[in-house]
């Protein structure tokens, strides 16, 4: 059995040697923010931005950040050391606490502070030479979608649902606009003008997106953030899904109709080889 190293409220063990009370807020009632960094030969990628959308999430719930971005850091390239594998998702939970079961945020209770170093699998080369499927399901979320918490049971249901239908993702649908998907963000392509949704409370504002956003303007491609009406989703040229575990993948196929030419596009391939060179 592979030994995942993690950390807890100050402590670092192997996972399976974590414990956590019942009683804490996070397992009773979801109240709780999570963030994941990935590692390319044992280097953090991104590693400030994660942590500031990390302090963003506690400020926002009112939980109080029981480390400093340096303290932080710490303890991400401490289970870095503690891994034998080159590439990693480290993931962090931070909770508000164990203490009696009451919807009413408890006083002077300590946060949970949970990570962990899991080995990173990396995209299938079948999923990059031949792309990855989607479907459209109805956003049924909150309306703080903007900030990560680990309360994801309508998300965990959209996927469910995608990979029922023998789909990779589920594009969630709000008011006939296609916001993200269950567990990533979505680019499309129409007439090479790239367009993602805008950063509101309706998205996560995720790293890897900004990261993509960063790579069109070196590679002098106009993108625009704006609403993206549903019906763009099936005349698109191309589609790209992205998050920090997957990178960026590109759709073929929605709701089991083909994607511009039904093969990852040329724009895409130019946006995942500068990716996969800034990672190197």
């Amino acid at each position: 059995m592979i030994q995942i190293p993690a950390f807890l409220n100050g402590e670092y063990m192997p996972v399976a040697e974590c414990r956590v009370s019942p009683l804490d807020r996070g397992f009773l009632f979801g109240d709780a923010v999570y963030e994941l960094i990935p590692v390319y030969n044992r280097k953090a990628f991104c590693m400030s931005q994660h942590l500031a959308r990390l302090a963003r999430s506690v400020e926002q719930v009112h939980i109080q950040n029981p480390y400093t971005p340096t303290q932080w850091a710490a303890i991400i390239e401490k289970l870095i050391q503690q891994s034998d594998d080159e590439d990693l998702a480290v993931y962090i939970q931070v909770t508000r606490g164990v203490a009696k079961r009451d919807h009413i945020f408890p006083e002077n209770v300590n946060p949970t502070v949970f990570a962990m170093a899991n080995p990173m699998a990396r995209v299938a080369g079948e999923e990059l030479q031949n792309g990855v499927e989607l479907i459209t399901v109805k956003d049924i979320r909150w309306q703080r979608c903007d900030i990560k918490v680990t309360g994801l049971l309508a998300n965990i249901l959209a996927k469910q649902e995608a990979i029922q239908s023998s789909a990779y993702e589920a594009i969630l649908i709000r008011d006939g606009f296609a916001l993200e998907g269950s567990a990533s963000n979505l680019f499309v392509v129409r007439n090479g003008t790239v367009y993602t949704h805008p950063e509101d409370n309706l998205v996560l504002p995720g790293v890897t997106r900004d990261f993509i956003l960063g790579l069109l303007n070196e590679l002098e491609v106009e993108f625009r953030e704006q609403a993206i009406p549903e019906e763009w989703l099936y005349s698109a040229n191309e589609l790209w899904v992205t998050s920090s575990a997957r990178e960026i993948l590109a759709a073929t196929k929605i709701d089991k109709r083909v994607v511009g030419k039904g093969v990852p596009g040329e724009l895409w391939k130019d946006v995942h080889a500068l990716y996969q060179k800034s990672i190197a």
